[in-house]
């Protein structure tokens, strides 16, 4: 039979002096006091039989006196009561630990940045670029920093208010849908245990759908007349061509290089646009008419020694901003009533009014088919189809033209 322990009190503990060996005190239940020979350090230790094992284990509960006897025994009483369940305290409080310093290191920003590693490698450049200059212009001021597991719904919701306020309702559709891609991301890798913002968006004005501004058919004349008096670069006015004539998106346009052009034994000419510059991320072959091989020839003689075709003329080592065919339309006096992406929709509505067929029109946009098996053979049985779709809509484009004049 185990000789009773006499409990330790405050007066015995502060009185203890160090030996020329480490010497320990028990106060029962496993609760001990260890006085370390070598600087006399007052330990508090929790001895214990681990429950699966069955061997001797050690956990340090403390520093005497910040830590008091009262709270070592305390401590030592919940470490007991976890033993009786099965569980190792010692395990219980480091994985603990761990927990509490994973959630404060991981700030809304840092998780947002891992998030970001995989985001950018599904859409384009310009878009990412887009939707982390959202995040640093309307979020990280004020919640950047914060533990992404103290962050709350009224928070995020407070934060957004003043640009619902603003009017600008796509922007807060935009930052809710961003910001709650990176709570499911963070709720997937064990960073929180579910998305607090999971239902914010039904406390904010829904945007109205709104259409692109374009023009119709028979103002197009007018326009490309315009187009080619306007007082723009040489470099965009034929960005703008390129773009009407290809019927890309205008970041594609934008950013289009060389290495990207096929020029074939025939004569025929191909631009294909690699995945990674595409919004659905899938590469993306343009036929080109003899009108878009004429803008590329124009082009040869400003750009032709450098990796992209419509430099930007203050540094001709990149391309020009994706805007700069918006701006020059706005400098046309069609504010408000075409944009460069509008010229897509333009084309789209001519070739259906046209009794062109729809899946031609549709894969001349790039707008992917959800079967991706007759995806696939649609791409390869249509390029000649589309071959001659495109000249005929260069061949449309030159009417126009003439009728302008």
């Amino acid at each position: 039979m185990p000789r009773p322990v006499t409990p330790l009190n405050d007066s015995q503990i502060k009185k203890a002096k160090p030996k020329e060996k480490d010497c320990v005190f028990s106060d029962g239940g496993g609760l001990q006091l260890r006085i370390r020979a070598s600087s006399g350090s007052k330990l508090w230790n929790f001895n214990y039989l681990h429950p699966v094992t069955k061997k001797r284990m050690n956990m340090g509960l403390g520093m005497y006196p910040e830590v008091s006897l009262k709270k070592a025994r305390s401590l030592a009483e919940e470490a007991r009561a976890k033993v009786a369940e099965g569980i190792d305290p010692k395990l219980s409080r480091d994985e603990s630990i761990r927990t509490q310093r994973t959630e404060q290191e991981s700030t809304l920003r840092k998780v947002a940045e891992d998030w970001f590693e995989t985001k950018k490698t599904k859409v384009t450049d310009d878009y990412a670029d887009d939707i982390w200059r959202s995040l640093e212009l309307h979020v990280f001021p004020d919640l950047g920093k914060k533990p992404i597991n103290e962050i709350t719904a009224p928070m995020f919701i407070q934060v957004l208010k003043p640009i619902e306020k603003s009017g600008r309702l796509e922007t807060v559709k935009r930052v809710i849908q961003r910001v709650n891609e990176i709570m499911v991301f963070a709720t997937n890798t064990g960073v929180i245990q579910a998305n607090p913002l999971a239902g914010v968006k039904a406390a904010f004005q829904s945007p109205k759908k709104q259409h692109l501004p374009t023009i119709g058919k028979d103002e197009l004349p007018v326009f490309l007349d315009k187009l080619q008096n306007t007082s723009v670069s040489k470099v965009t006015r034929h960005l703008i061509k390129w773009q009407l004539l290809t019927m890309v998106r205008p970041s594609e346009a934008a950013g289009a290089r060389w290495e990207e052009i096929e020029r074939l034994d025939n004569g025929e000419v191909n631009w294909i646009i690699p995945a990674e510059r595409m919004k659905k991320r899938r590469q993306h072959i343009v036929p080109l008419p003899t009108q878009a091989i004429k803008v590329l020839d124009k082009m040869k003689e400003i750009s032709g020694n450098r990796e992209h075709i419509f430099i930007s003329m203050k540094n001709p080592n990149t391309h020009v901003n994706s805007q700069t065919a918006n701006m020059a339309i706005r400098r046309m006096d069609y504010k408000d009533k075409l944009v460069s992406h509008g010229l897509r929709a333009l084309a789209s509505t001519i070739l259906n009014e046209e009794g062109k067929d729809p899946d031609l029109i549709e894969s001349a946009l790039a707008h992917t088919d959800p079967n991706q098996i007759r995806s696939a053979y649609n791409r390869s049985q249509y390029l000649e189809r589309r071959r001659e779709l495109m000249q005929w809509w260069g061949d449309y484009l030159d009417n126009a033209v003439r009728a302008g004049i």
